[in-house]
C-alpha cells in the first residue's frame, strides 16, 4: 500500500524502531527509512532533535494535507498507524472484542514497559557508568518479563491461536520479537517459556518480520547482516 510522505526515523540495533518496521511490513505499508546512528550520537544533534526532542527512535513521520504529522514514541506510532490505515491487515482485535484489544494492550505494555527500557543503550550506559555487570542486569529483568509473558499466555480465557492472541499477529507479537531477539542475543533460553517460544518462531516465520530483522537492515554494519 503506498503512503506518500511516510518516513522511518530508524537505527538498526533499536528494538523500539523494529516494532515499527514490522508493523509497517505485516501492514504492507510503503515507508522510506531515514537512518539515524545512535552509536555516534546523532540522535542526540541539534537537527535531530529539532525533529524528536526526546533524542530517540523511533520517530514516524506522515505527510498529511493539514501538514506533517510526526510521533516519537512506537506504542503512539503503531497506534497511529491502526487507526488511519483501516484497510490493511489488522494488528489490533476487533472493536467489538474489547477484552482482546485490552489483552493485547497489556502484553504491549509488560515489552515496553518493563522489558525495553532495560536494554536501551542510555540506560546501558548509565549502568555501566555505575559500575554494574549490564549483561547481568539486562538477563535478569528480561527474565522477569518473560515471565509475566509467559504467564499472561496460559491465562484461562484466552484467545487461543498461533500468535499471542488468536491466528493473527497483533500489537503484542510486534512489540515481542525484537525483546526476543535481544533476549536470544543476551544468552537467555527461550525454551522455558513453550507458549512464548512458539509465538516467537510463528512470528519469525513470517517474511514481513524476516525483513524487519536488525541484520537486514540498510544501516547495518556489513560485518553484522545476514
Amino acid at each position: 500500500m503506498a503512503a506518500p510522505g511516510l518516513i522511518l526515523h530508524t537505527y538498526f540495533r533499536s528494538s523500539s524502531a523494529a516494532r515499527l518496521r514490522i508493523a509497517l511490513n505485516l501492514k504492507g505499508i510503503q515507508y522510506k527509512s531515514v537512518y539515524v546512528n545512535l552509536g555516534t550520537g546523532e540522535q542526540t544533534t541539534p537537527a535531530y532533535l529539532a525533529l524528536n526532542p526526546s533524542g530517540t527512535v523511533p520517530l514516524l513521520v506522515h505527510g498529511a494535507p493539514g501538514g506533517d504529522i510526526s510521533i516519537g514514541q512506537s506504542v503512539a506510532a503503531l497506534e497511529y498507524l491502526e487507526e488511519v490505515f483501516t484497510t490493511t491487515a489488522a494488528l489490533l482485535p476487533s472493536l467489538e472484542d474489547s477484552a482482546g484489544r485490552a489483552f493485547v494492550r497489556e502484553l504491549v505494555s509488560v515489552v515496553v514497559a518493563d522489558m525495553q527500557p532495560v536494554t536501551s543503550l542510555r540506560l546501558q550506559a548509565a549502568i555501566e557508568k555505575g559500575g554494574m555487570d549490564t549483561a547481568e542486569w539486562t538477563r535478569t529483568w528480561t527474565t522477569r518479563g518473560l515471565v509475566v509473558y509467559e504467564k499472561l499466555l496460559a491465562r484461562e480465557g484466552r484467545k487461543e491461536g498461533r500468535f499471542s492472541y488468536g491466528d493473527s499477529p497483533t500489537l503484542a507479537d510486534v512489540c515481542l520479537v525484537p525483546a526476543l531477539w535481544n533476549a536470544t542475543g543476551n544468552g537467555l533460553d527461550l525454551s522455558q517459556y513453550p507458549k512464548l517460544n512458539d509465538v516467537f518462531r510463528e512470528m519469525q516465520a513470517l517474511e514481513a518480520v524476516q525483513n524487519a530483522h536488525w541484520q537486514r537492515q540498510g544501516d547495518t554494519p556489513a560485518g553484522l547482516k545476514i
